[in-house]
């Protein structure tokens, strides 16, 4: 018997997050204790996990210490305040806010005054950008909200968003690897970007940075970012200017990437193979305008279940990446539209699907949250459309206000998992039986 379409989706979103956990990915990946102390920092919506793995892992007779920070609501719930040796604290994400200063403040007089036979374990993962906030001499919080909030909006993809963090931050782009300096530097990386380039994840806070202030210069100019007058002037000066490849204080560093999109992806293939269905994976890094990117993978599923081409029904797509939304001006009076990446997506593939028999469709963000909603993604259905028509939506009205989520909780077709504490991006699966 044929598994249940709906059922058979979320089984495969859950197989690639379990695929990424901190538990299952850190054993074996950690350096042998050093002969002084052991500092572990941390940033990302993993960042919690990823202590909790350590601390299990790290020998109980060495001396370590350490503080990370995590999204609000995504410290693990096995983590016990004042048990451990690695503090967990929780801040804001995407748009940073006070919590987040005090906690890079925190971290950066924790590097302060290592010595060469010192350790630093860094535990990096997606969102370390907005948790790790040191604004650059001049900016203030207010100045980093205010960028944030325009880049998110603008539709810039993620690479480009993070040259200009970098570039106006004290901390990211390597900084706090000199920080650390002579200290050894460990790095170890869950990636949530195209490429699993640690430069680009989390903004990169333990890497050289091979971008300059021009180029982030040009990424506002190109997508029409306003900036704030000290970070104009500190870009066109170049104050702002980050620790590049060769810099002494990379000297001691070792950078693994512990998780990625693509092993995420293998094991939902891998799970879809086990129910009996040919699997199918596209691509570990696919970008652009979400709802852009989901007519075209309407277009490929329609292809298959029309003429079983470029692959043979009955069979599964995936695919991931970091796909962005750009947020159109709202008329006179209108709500703020609600939705992320996958719900977009998802809007765009449906419409593109135009009721097509036999595909089922799920996106989800691997971490649970898409956007700032509650929900990790949502699931088309062939009847999607028709039961929208029936309840009185408008697929078309709700994409045109990035309003996704509505249109979806109101179908109850919402995926709604809470904090996986993990995060490798974006998950699309589309079911052809």
């Amino acid at each position: 018997m044929s598994p249940d379409p709906r059922t058979a989706l979320r089984a495969l979103f859950d197989a690639a997050v379990a695929r990424a956990q901190p538990a299952v990915v850190l054993p074996g990946r950690l350096p042998p204790p050093p002969r002084g102390r052991t500092v572990v920092l941390g940033a990302g919506k993993a960042a919690g996990a990823m202590a909790l793995a350590v601390e299990a892992l790290w020998p109980a007779d060495a001396p370590m210490t350490g503080l990370v920070v995590t999204r609000y609501g995504h410290t693990p719930p096995a983590y016990q305040p004042g048990a451990g040796r690695i503090e967990i604290v929780e801040a804001a994400h995407p748009v940073p806010d006070e919590a987040g200063v005090a906690a890079s403040a925190r971290m950066a007089a924790l590097a302060q005054g290592l010595g060469a036979d010192d350790l630093v374990l860094c535990l990096i993962s997606g969102g370390g950008s907005a948790l790790l906030t040191m604004p650059q001499v001049g900016l203030t919080l207010a100045d980093k909200q205010a960028l944030n909030r325009a880049l998110l909006e603008s539709g810039a993809p993620i690479e480009a968003m993070n040259t200009v963090r970098k570039h106006c931050s004290a901390i990211k782009g390597g900084q706090l690897a000199a920080r650390c300096a002579p200290a050894q530097v460990v790095t170890l990386l869950i990636s949530d970007v195209p490429g699993d380039d640690p430069a680009i994840i989390a903004s990169g806070p333990t890497v050289p940075d091979p971008s300059r202030c021009a180029d982030a210069l040009a990424v506002c100019e190109r997508w029409g970012i306003p900036l704030p007058p000290a970070a104009r002037a500190g870009l066109r000066s170049g104050a702002f200017e980050t620790p590049k490849p060769g810099d002494a204080c990379f000297a001691r560093q070792q950078v693994q990437v512990i998780a990625t999109p693509q092993a995420s992806l293998e094991a939902a293939a891998a799970a879809a193979r086990a129910m009996g269905m040919p699997a199918h994976i596209l691509s570990d890094a696919i970008e652009g305008e979400s709802q852009v990117v989901g007519g075209v993978h309407a277009a490929l599923a329609r292809a298959v279940a029309q003429r079983g081409q470029p692959f043979a029904r009955p069979c599964v797509i995936l695919s991931g990446g970091e796909t962005t939304v750009t947020v159109r001006p709202r008329a006179p009076g209108q709500a703020r539209g609600r939705g992320g990446r996958a719900t977009e997506f998802l809007l765009g593939c449906a419409l593109g699907l135009q009721g097509q028999a036999g595909v089922w469709a799920l996106a989800a963000d691997t971490d649970g949250i898409d956007g700032v909603e509650t929900n990790a993604g949502a699931i088309v259905t062939p009847d999607t459309l028709a039961r929208a028509v029936a309840a009185g939506l408008s697929a078309a009205d709700h994409l045109a206000r990035n309003d996704a989520y509505r249109f979806f909780e109101a179908l109850d077709d919402l995926v709604v998992t809470g904090p996986t504490h993990t995060n490798v991006n974006d998950f699309r699966a589309i079911w052809v039986a």
